[in-house]
């Protein structure tokens, strides 16, 4: 699912109360404030989700395989994601009723 279709499904659910425009720059406030916390090493979490949150990489030293030659890779962030129990429950149960 895209971003155009994540704001159409929430507007017909919400029986069309709020502008199209409005509900983009909701989510666009809240996928600022999960960056925003990622940047400051802070997790977000929602209940009955999931939770994201930093994962550091530090550098090492590869070897490249085709010529042999040692590469630096720089210590570096990423993001983990954690999913709730609940979401997982959700998803099997689905699964098993397909």
């Amino acid at each position: 699912m895209v971003r155009s279709e994540l704001i159409s499904e929430i507007s017909q659910k919400i029986q069309h109360k709020l502008k199209k425009s409005d509900l983009e720059k909701i989510l666009s406030i809240i996928i600022e404030s999960i960056i925003e916390g990622i940047k400051n090493n802070k997790s977000t979490e929602f209940r009955n989700f999931g939770r994201f949150s930093v994962k550091n990489i530090e550098e090492k030293i590869n070897r490249n395989p085709r010529t042999g030659e040692k590469v630096h890779s720089p210590k570096k962030k990423s993001i983990a994601f954690k999913m709730a129990k609940e979401l997982k429950k959700k998803i099997n149960d689905d699964e098993a009723i397909n």
